[in-house]
């Protein structure tokens, strides 16, 4: 098991960018050391037969074919629309600076 000690503690908090207090840093240490007991439990676990996966579930593609449907047309579509600008869909500024 890797030892947390209070250097490998302040190194985390460190490349996490983590301000921490040292009662935070001495409760980090106690959580991380329980977190690898509990992975250590986990490795004493059998799983030979037992093949890899990714997901729990075995997942298959649930959407439908896509079908040709009715559409609105145009004018249909258009009267819909709250702002407008020849024959186009006028939409809010996304960059500043825009005009």
């Amino acid at each position: 098991m890797p030892k947390m000690d209070q250097k490998t503690i302040d190194e985390l908090s460190e490349l996490s960018r983590i301000a921490c207090t040292q009662e935070e840093k001495a409760r980090f240490q106690k959580d991380l050391e329980a977190i690898f007991v509990y992975f250590e439990q986990l490795s004493e676990v059998n799983t030979d037969g037992i093949a890899p996966l990714d997901h729990v579930l075995s997942l298959t593609n649930v959407f439908r074919e896509d079908e040709v449907g009715e559409t609105l047309s145009r004018d249909a579509f258009m009267e819909n629309v709250p702002k407008k600008t020849g024959g186009f869909v006028q939409v809010p500024n996304v960059i500043k600076g825009a005009s």
